[in-house]
């Protein structure tokens, strides 16, 4: 009985073999650009965000408002990333897409 399964061990050993030496790839880093200096986001003048509709010139206002370089709509109960980020601002919308409050983050 053993006999007969040793020549189908060896085969199963070597099918999980290679046979021909892969070509080897040069590792790549992403640099992420420069931090824009000032980009940092600050929150006065933002409450006059709140109420408004979610629309592209509201982020404008919004971006300008924040001296933020990202702006992130968070609508309700969508996940979202905790990590902080100085740049970011997040705008956080109800039901029907009004800001209700306005966070750096």
């Amino acid at each position: 009985m053993i006999r007969s399964l040793l020549p189908v061990a060896a085969l199963a050993c070597a099918a999980c073999t290679q046979g021909h030496p892969q070509q080897e790839h040069p590792q790549t880093t992403v640099v992420a650009p420069p931090a824009v200096p000032g980009g940092a986001c600050t929150k006065e003048g933002l409450a006059a965000l709140v109420g408004k509709t979610r629309s592209e010139a509201v982020a404008a206002e919004a971006l300008r408002l924040s001296g933020a370089q990202t702006l992130r709509w968070i609508e309700p109960g969508q996940a979202v990333t905790m990590d902080y980020r100085e740049d970011r601002l997040n705008l956080h919308l109800d039901a029907q897409g009004k800001i209700e409050r306005a966070g750096c983050s």
